[in-house]
């Protein structure tokens, strides 16, 4: 019989959006005539279809298939170039100076951060905020690493700050935040830095809903603060930026500057670490998706991007305003996709997720499967259908009015 990876063993049963869908199903079977009326608003998916540039580009791709000439087998592991020069000039247009040899493509920031695990050993001290997205915390569990938390909560606006007094080696940031909305300024990642750069750390800083920020006073890259390039790698999607959830496009920044020393004395690039990683286990992301991801980045591209953003910000006014005129403390819903709202009437998450689901057909996403400082929050999503997200508020607000 083989030895199995006991990890496993100490992961929850089920994974967070597993366990939404069961209930969702479950209620839909033992109330048929309700089921048709359920609003979701929970699972982060986006609505809007992919922009026209990138579906004229992904045709193109599809057609370089059929023709000996111009027809593409493996392409390179970390990207083809002119995807990775396109995602540095967007880093640019941001005024960020980022090297395309320091970035690789991948199928989403989601694999990357879990895969990112594979570069580091098991006796790391390991800093993840509470409440946090479930994908850092369980794919640690699985390599067999300890978790340390640092606390989220409503008196630091979801925003946990160093601890001068504790050391760590491994530090995971998501700003804007999954799933709480809340934004790191610029000062408030620099103590981060400096932190890091302290501990000789890493930071793994997850920037998939950058393109939400419009206050310009908020980072949209760890690289925008001095001194970030020697600790930290920057993970940023395709997914909310374009839509590309089904399409599955992302990429990864690993600067070359990070190196640190072996028990040996013998110096390990964490660049050249990940892209051994990468020709080892990953064979690309396919020619025809980076045609798509590429114009992304063009002037075409960004307007249309920007449009299907500003739809969704407006789903996030809707959301926030309901809260607002309840009186329902909130965070994000500006710089982000995601309102994180305080369950009312003293309800847990999972309780409130029932309430809402047996009273007024809407779905979201309870906060304790984010983490413990979740219990009594909940998290709504903004990527929905406008007209849906407007009927979804007009239940909440007879509901608890």
């Amino acid at each position: 019989m083989p030895k199995l990876n006991e990890n496993y063993l100490n992961l929850k049963a089920s994974y967070l959006f597993s366990e939404i869908a069961h209930r969702t199903a479950a209620y839909k079977e033992a109330n048929p005539e309700k089921g048709a009326q359920i609003i979701r608003l929970g699972i982060g998916d986006v609505t809007l279809p992919l922009g026209k540039v990138v579906i004229d580009a992904l045709h193109e791709g599809v057609d370089a298939m059929a023709t000996s000439e111009t027809f593409k087998g493996y392409g390179p592991e970390q990207g083809y170039e002119a995807t990775r020069n396109a995602i540095a000039d967007y880093y640019k247009r941001n005024g960020v100076e980022v090297d395309p040899g320091d970035i690789f493509v991948s199928d989403g920031a989601k694999s990357d951060t879990g895969n990112i695990t594979d570069l580091f050993g098991h006796d790391n001290v390991v800093l993840v905020p509470d409440p946090v997205y479930p994908v850092y915390v369980d794919t640690n569990i699985m390599a067999g690493n300890q978790v340390t938390y640092m606390a989220g909560n409503a008196e630091n606006g979801f925003l946990p700050m160093p601890d001068k007094s504790q050391h760590a080696d491994v530090i995971y940031l998501c700003s804007p935040n999954n799933p709480t909305g809340a934004c790191y300024n610029k000062e408030q990642l620099k103590e981060w830095v400096d932190y890091a750069l302290a501990n000789e750390a890493v930071i793994l800083f997850d920037s998939a809903y950058e393109a939400f920020i419009t206050d310009p006073e908020l980072p949209r890259s760890i690289f925008a603060v001095e001194g970030a390039k020697k600790c930290a790698i920057e993970f940023c999607s395709l997914s909310k930026t374009a839509g590309f959830t089904g399409t599955r496009c992302g990429y990864t920044v690993v600067p070359k500057e990070l190196v640190f020393t072996a028990s040996n004395g013998e110096e390990m690039s964490l660049n050249a670490m990940w892209n051994r990683r990468q020709c080892t286990k990953f064979n690309g992301t396919s020619y025809i998706v980076q045609k798509g991801a590429e114009v992304v980045f063009s002037d075409e591209g960004i307007k249309e991007c920007q449009e299907n953003i500003n739809y969704y910000k407006r789903n996030a006014k809707v959301i926030a305003d309901t809260m607002t005129k309840l009186g329902i403390r909130f965070f994000g819903g500006i710089n982000s996709p995601y309102i994180w709202f305080e369950c009312p009437n003293g309800m847990e998450s999972w309780e409130c997720f029932d309430y809402l689901l047996q009273n007024i057909q809407v779905v979201g996403t309870p906060g304790a499967g984010f983490g413990e400082n979740g219990k009594n929050y909940f998290r709504l999503t903004s990527f929905g259908n406008y007209e849906k997200t407007v009927e979804a508020m007009e239940r909440f607000e007879k509901l608890f009015k």
